[in-house]
């Protein structure tokens, strides 16, 4: 194995989670997912955006960072990869598209502070799928605070995400998930666990799965 931080990340309604769970089963590995039910502010958030937006966002970074100091910085002596559904970079591009220019110059400030104190993983895995499949997989789990996000907010969290990937340097596998199907087709999720087997000498790698 040649990563032991694996992080998974993709727009709402990606996949992010069943993979995670998928891979960690398959690896044997331990698994953070976070915690977004614990937000108080999320569902107040999609009801009143400009109002709710900095603290949803902030609740966010405060509990990622504490999530992933906790567990990072601890180790497992039985299991020696970890994989998560979510990369803590998440926190400054969600409030990029979310906050006014003022309050995410604040934000970024805090963000820049907390971020320098964390590991960053080995492989980040991004999932990318058209906005209409992203609508189709939040109707399908349901979350009622969920059901009404319009496309042009997926889309521009779509773009943030794009533009992110193309300048970053941590290693990427850039899995196309339009036609994905990781619980119902196994030889999905077995390309991507031979992906994440073998060595990657490309900063970038790209996947489409039929």
């Amino acid at each position: 194995m040649h990563h032991q931080f694996i992080t998974i990340e993709g727009n709402i309604g990606a996949g992010k989670t069943t993979l995670a769970h998928l891979l960690s089963d398959h690896f044997k590995a331990r698994l953070i997912l976070e915690e977004f039910a614990d937000n108080p502010f999320l569902p107040k958030f999609y009801e009143n955006p400009q109002q709710y937006a900095f603290p949803v966002e902030l609740f966010f970074m405060a509990e990622r960072y504490k999530q992933l100091k906790d567990l990072i910085h601890t180790k497992d002596l039985f299991r020696s990869v970890t994989i998560s559904d979510y990369l803590f970079t998440k926190c400054l591009l969600f409030a990029k598209v979310n906050l006014p220019a003022d309050e995410f110059r604040l934000y970024q400030r805090l963000f820049d502070i907390i971020h320098q104190q964390l590991l960053q993983p080995d492989l980040l895995i991004y999932l990318h799928a058209p906005v209409h499949k992203l609508q189709q997989n939040i109707k399908k789990r349901n979350r009622s605070y969920e059901q009404q996000i319009p496309d042009d907010y997926l889309f521009n969290l779509q773009e943030t995400y794009t533009h992110y990937i193309k300048q970053h340097d941590i290693k990427t596998l850039f899995v196309d998930t339009t036609k994905a199907d990781f619980l119902g087709n196994p030889q999905h999720l077995q390309i991507i666990i031979d992906k994440i087997s073998a060595e990657l000498p490309e900063r970038q790698h790209f996947i489409t799965l039929e």
